[in-house]
């Protein structure tokens, strides 16, 4: 059946397109769903239905059953027919109709629907292609034929008479159809290829794709906790902000109450004492001899009884200052295990790992090298080639912060090993390939990181000497940060550990020193 004919019998005869959710009717005829209904909509109250077709008539509403089968022809059909319309080709010789073509010809240069190619000449000299919207450049511009061959010297199609006669004589050439094979298989090659290559693309995507989302849970996740932190620090700090001035409120009362009696008794004395100065100076203006020593001795017997002014209080100051210095202490404090997780992690220095030229402290939490041979009892665990001390404590899992204290003179390097890192030999300096380290070398003013024995100089110059290491085992991230005002992070290495780990530290050269400050 030809295409034309097919989308007759796929339309319906209301709407006159193909049918979208098709129904049938009773007397067997079908209609989009849509379309009959609104018909029936229309011929509501006229006291019958009937079918747009054959006009039978129906006294109720007909309840509408799905035409699976055409429906699912329809659906199929469908596409096809937005495939050939959209590619804008039709048969040549269907001019009563647009019916999209199956063939083209390039020797009559004319498209064939399937019902004309049935009838179509199948000479070899008719060449049938897929269809195409222009035959030009499909035919020799010489000789007007059809291109069939192709020249490999050259790489050009050419037609039977540039083969013989034309230019191309003599030299090599093949059917346009094996070379377009030949030339196939060498893009399978390529798309052998590309294909794996694609498909690490979609995972290298996938994975970016996944990181973005942690990235964003992450971020959520970290907003969240940021914004309890400071909705908890301000709570702190209003509840110590009232205590305060609760305190200073209490102060001021108990003072004021203290001073008003004071000043009343004050108040009092005054007028006293200005009694006794007026009493005094009319005693002084008598004339009578005789009443004045009388009068005096009243007054001296009144003046036994003086009125006794107590001590002043103060507002105590200082202990508002202790107050707001210690609740400001207690809030710090609590901060330090909300905001990394964990308080500062313990760390001792291992004294059966420490180098000969390795000087510790008695609390085992500074290194200082030394020159004179320590002479430890040589073990297993000792470095016995570097100034080199681990920690005593390991880490497999978990968060973890220490800070260090790095002295100005010298050289110090500071980070994490591998409890297996090697220790009898000239390969076990820090920042092989089981350490990772910060250095502060002797000879520059720069910081340094080191792994694998490859070093990379940081763009900063020690403005402190203070360093914080941050290990976050199970993402295997190990941060270094400078506690200078503000806070500078100097490097992080991003590591899949697959062992335990020691904080570890070196010292070299004359005045070196590292100490555990957390």
């Amino acid at each position: 059946m030809a295409a034309a004919d097919l989308r007759d019998e796929l339309s319906c005869s209301i709407c006159l397109s193909i049918y979208t959710d098709p129904v049938m009717l009773p007397c067997g005829h079908n209609y989009c769903r849509g379309c009959i209904g609104k018909t029936w909509d229309t011929q509501k109250g006229s006291g019958a239905y009937s079918c747009p077709e054959c006009r039978q008539e129906f006294k109720e509403r007909p309840a509408l059953q799905r035409n699976r089968t055409l429906g699912n022809i329809a659906e199929r059909f469908c596409p096809t027919e937005i495939e050939q319309k959209a590619a804008g080709i039709f048969c040549t010789y269907c001019v009563l109709s647009s019916v999209p073509a199956a063939k083209s010809c390039l020797l009559c240069e004319a498209s064939l629907c399937e019902t004309h190619l049935k009838v179509h000449s199948k000479s070899a000299e008719h060449v049938l292609t897929q269809p195409i919207a222009s035959f030009i450049g499909r035919k020799c511009s010489v000789h007007h034929k059809v291109l069939e061959y192709y020249c490999c010297e050259d790489g050009a199609c050419i037609c039977v008479s540039c083969c013989l006669a034309g230019k191309h004589r003599g030299h090599k050439v093949e059917l346009l159809s094996e070379a377009s094979e030949k030339k196939k298989e060498k893009l399978r090659e390529v798309l052998e290829k590309l294909r794996p290559e694609r498909v690490e693309t979609v995972k290298a995507a996938q994975k970016l794709e996944e990181r973005r989302r942690e990235v964003a849970e992450k971020a959520a996740g970290e907003t969240e906790r940021v914004t309890a932190l400071f909705r908890d620090i301000r709570e702190q700090l209003e509840t110590l902000e009232n205590r305060l001035l609760g305190d200073l409120s209490s102060q001021k009362e108990k003072i004021t109450l203290t001073l008003t009696d004071l000043m009343e008794q004050l108040e009092i004395k005054k007028n006293i004492l200005s009694r006794k100065i007026r009493h005094i100076e009319e005693l002084c203006n008598m004339a009578d001899p005789f009443t004045i020593p009388h009068e005096w001795e009243l007054d001296e017997v009144s003046e036994r009884d003086d009125i006794k002014v107590p001590t002043v209080v103060y507002l105590n100051v200082d202990r508002i200052s202790e107050t707001l210095l210690a609740g400001l202490t207690g809030i710090v404090n609590g901060l330090k295990g909300k905001v990394y997780g964990l308080e500062a992690t313990d760390l001792l220095l291992d004294l059966n790992t420490a180098g000969n030229h390795v000087c510790l402290s008695r609390d085992r939490k500074s290194a200082s090298f030394t020159l004179t041979d320590q002479h430890y009892p040589p073990t297993s665990e000792r470095f016995m080639y570097y100034a080199q001390v681990l920690s005593t404590r390991s880490f497999s899992s978990g968060r973890h912060y220490w800070e260090v204290e790095g002295s100005k003179l010298g050289g110090w390097a500071v980070g994490v090993a591998y409890t297996s890192i090697e220790r009898g030999s000239g390969e076990s300096g820090m920042g092989n390939d089981k350490s990772w380290c910060l250095y502060k070398r002797d000879t520059n003013n720069i910081y340094t990181v080191r792994h694998d024995r490859r070093d990379t100089d940081l763009p900063y110059a020690p403005s402190c000497w203070r360093i914080r290491i941050s290990l976050n085992y199970e993402t295997g991230r190990l941060s270094f940060y400078e506690l200078s005002e503000p806070i500078r992070h100097l490097h992080t290495f991003t590591v899949p550990f697959s062992e335990s780990l020691n904080a570890a530290f070196r010292v070299w050269g004359n005045g070196a020193v590292v100490k555990i400050i957390s």
